[in-house]
């Protein structure tokens, strides 16, 4: 993933290094669907988990837990980290997993801590999260033909995104230091833009509350997004907003080497790779604990349902008991499903 484009920067002033930004979350525990835990495949032995402080990691975090739970494994309290911490703390076998992986943007974590000697990346967890793009109001769109991001070098047509004044359209776009801030600066100049143009830098909470009071308001809207994300749910992509496609590929960094076939969804080109959040694990771990390993590997939580859940944690369902609840109750609508699962992790141990 773009570093830091799918998830939030961490809370307050971080160390990168293990234990850095370190905070553990208390949780209630679940009972085993088993009347003879001694028989359990996880008996006597301990899992650490661990994810990112974005809270939607939390929800995923949890659901692995109670599998890992009725699989008859001791789950610690979640702990949660910056990226850079995290996986340093799972290479140096401090930590067994996590759920704070993208396949895209942290390959650089990935190799700093060790890389495949150390860690193992499992699976995807989320099918079809970590697309992003830019956005703006299907009305507008409509209205004047609006669907490459190179139409906005017309000061007219950027006029209508301008929210204080200058002339230039305001997109509505990410924190200084997440990585989405970084490419949407490069696609301003990159696409001819630099006069028409401009970012708007600050909490993402913050930016999307300007673009839901101007979307009440009836007015043209241009945003950054990422899904997972509760604003998805809030305006509806294909109903009330729509995205901008970029006319080529073209990312800075680390991530210059991505082709329009990184970029493309839908046969949409919007410039941002896919990075689907992934299960991350120990090496170690996983080579002692095969049944643990096979439900890693198993768990698939749809992105509608996170973006669901990022909704009720928007609307104030946000503390640890919260999302645990969450998970829960995921687990309870998809009961026939997640025992299916169980039953192959368990079929390792046999």
């Amino acid at each position: 993933m773009l570093r830091k484009t799918i998830v939030p920067t961490i809370l307050g002033s971080c160390l990168v290094g293990v234990g850095a930004c370190s905070f553990t979350q208390s949780r209630p525990s679940v009972t085993p669907n088993s009347t003879d835990t001694t028989q359990l495949p996880g008996t006597g032995i301990t899992v650490r988990p661990a994810n990112s402080t974005w809270i939607e990691e939390q929800f995923t975090t949890e659901v692995v837990n109670i599998g890992l739970e009725n699989l008859g494994y001791t789950v610690e309290a979640v702990q949660q980290l910056d990226y850079a911490a995290l996986h340093i703390s799972l290479a140096n076998s401090e930590l067994d997993f996590t759920t704070g992986f993208y396949r895209v943007g942290h390959d650089d974590y990935f190799e700093n801590a060790g890389g495949d000697a150390k860690l193992e990346r499992i699976e995807v967890l989320v099918p079809g999260s970590g697309q992003q793009s830019i956005m703006v109001d299907k009305v507008t769109a409509t209205e004047y033909q609006l669907s490459n991001i190179t139409q906005l070098q017309d000061p007219e047509l950027a006029k209508l995104f301008d929210t204080d004044g200058d002339d230039k359209a305001n997109l509505a776009g990410c924190q200084v230091g997440w990585n989405c801030n970084e490419v949407l600066e490069h696609f301003i100049d990159e696409y001819g833009l630099t006069n028409t143009v401009e970012q708007d830098q600050g909490v993402y909470t913050a930016l999307l509350a300007d673009i839901l009071a101007r979307h009440r308001q009836g007015k043209p809207l241009m945003f950054f997004t990422y899904s997972p994300h509760w604003v998805l749910l809030e305006l509806k992509p294909g109903q009330e907003i729509v995205p901008l496609e970029v006319p080529f590929t073209s990312l800075p960094g680390d991530l210059q080497a991505m082709t329009e076939a990184d970029t493309t969804i839908d046969n949409k080109n919007l410039g941002f790779p896919v990075a689907e959040q992934m299960l991350l694990a120990n090496q170690q771990f996983v080579d002692d604990n095969p049944v643990a390993k096979r439900w890693f590997e198993l768990v698939k939580i749809p992105v509608e349902a996170m973006n669901a859940v990022s909704l009720q944690i928007q609307d104030g369902e946000n503390t640890p008991e919260d999302v645990r609840r969450h998970a829960e109750d995921w687990v309870a609508e998809n009961q026939t499903l997640f025992d299916n699962w169980l039953n192959q992790a368990r079929s390792v141990a046999n």
